[in-house]
């Protein structure tokens, strides 16, 4: 005989994300594509990088000498893997081109979507 909650759990099991809620990759779908041998690969769906205007700027930051996009985030954001979020403000694709140019100024944001922050004139 089968235990009735043991299969209503099993049927309605919620899955745990496959990302934690502070990562770039949060709330996206994941994949399986099969290897000619059958072999499967999982692989994270596209991720589209919201336009900067969807983030709320708290301030900008000047890049100084020594600066990598994680100590930027660690300094900035409290979190040296946040960086994504300091690539995602400033419409980076390569994290290395934040802090290449000493004297550039980046913005420092709240996550894409929420409201706050201020202006910079």
């Amino acid at each position: 005989m089968t235990d009735p909650l043991k299969a209503f759990m099993q049927a309605n099991a919620l899955s745990a994300p496959a990302f934690p809620p502070d990562s770039r990759y949060h709330g996206l779908e994941t994949a399986q594509w099969s290897r000619p041998d059958g072999e499967p690969v999982s692989y994270v769906r596209r991720r589209f990088i919201p336009p900067p205007e969807q983030h709320a700027l708290l301030h900008e930051y000047r890049i100084e000498q020594g600066d990598r996009p994680d100590s930027v985030a660690a300094k900035q954001l409290g979190d040296a893997e946040q960086y994504w979020r300091l690539c995602d403000a400033n419409a980076v694709l390569r994290p290395s081109e934040l802090t290449e140019t000493l004297g550039q100024r980046i913005r420092i944001t709240l996550p894409a979507g929420v409201p706050g922050g201020k202006d910079v004139g």
